[in-house]
């Protein structure tokens, strides 16, 4: 059960490198195995059967999510938008308090970690206003090698920094309309150097995000919670009062009901 539950996750995870306004970061922690894959990853080698069995799961599970799963759930993400959003909207939320339990349970609660949640909240926002507001510029194929080994390393930011959207990042870059042909074709040309920057930004960042949570856990990890908030708004869908109000909230509800029934936080 436990390795079905984990390949769940990284089908979550790896959806949430495809999906726009979706965080890979974000299912990560509401999943509450943000630390131990930052672990896991960077110390692989002084437990590499332990972090294999651990990370394995969620490899297989990212990888259905990419090639799979994820035209799956664009799918009901554009056929569905409404009821789609409004799961992800209560998965999201029914984490935040068992995410402030876990970090009052390693730090006391100080009033002043409220600005470094609000100041990422703000951040969220200001995401929030790039998702909706810019245009994606379409690109060629004949797109530069260190280009694209460059934009994969820029796109590291947003898989291992909770909150902030690869797929911003993508768009402003100009390669998001190939990266979503690419992905779905499997053409390596486009997708092996961005893998190699992807993988290189990757551990430098979780690397820079260890050292806070070692040396700032309570600082750091408010602010993840202000980011994971701030993702919520740009799932929230244009609706009117009435059924799709009530549709809204019931699927919001039913969030949090799957997300306790999964355990997903054991």
């Amino acid at each position: 059960m436990n390795m079905l539950t984990n390949i769940f996750k990284g089908i979550c995870i790896g959806s949430g490198a495809i999906l726009p306004g979706i965080s890979s970061g974000v299912f990560c922690v509401i999943f509450g195995i943000y630390e131990k894959l930052l672990n896991s990853i960077l110390d692989f080698f002084k437990a590499p059967k332990e972090n294999l069995k651990f990370l394995f799961p969620l490899v297989l599970g990212a990888g259905i999510g990419v090639l799979i799963f994820s035209k799956l759930i664009n799918y009901f993400l554009y056929a569905f938008p409404l009821q789609t959003k409004a799961l992800f909207i209560g998965l999201i939320c029914a984490s935040i308090p068992s995410l402030i339990k876990d970090v009052k349970e390693k730090k006391k609660f100080r009033l002043h970690y409220i600005f470094y949640t609000l100041v990422a909240f703000c951040l969220g926002l200001f995401s929030v206003y790039l998702e909706k507001n810019f245009h994606i510029i379409e690109s060629s194929n004949s797109v530069n090698i260190f280009y694209l080994i460059l934009s994969g390393f820029l796109m590291s930011i947003g898989v291992v920094v909770p909150g902030v959207s690869n797929t911003i990042i993508l768009m402003l870059l100009g390669v998001y309309p190939i990266y979503l042909t690419s992905v779905s074709t499997v053409y390596l040309p486009f997708l092996i150097p961005l893998a190699i920057g992807l993988v290189l930004g990757g551990l430098i960042f979780m690397k820079i995000t260890r050292y806070l949570l070692n040396h700032f856990y309570a600082q750091t990890f408010y602010s993840i919670i202000g980011f994971t908030l701030g993702s919520i708004l740009v799932l929230i869908p244009e609706m009117s009062f009435g059924v799709e109000t009530a549709i809204f909230g019931l699927c919001v509800i039913l969030g949090f009901i799957i997300f306790n029934f999964l355990g997903v936080k054991k």
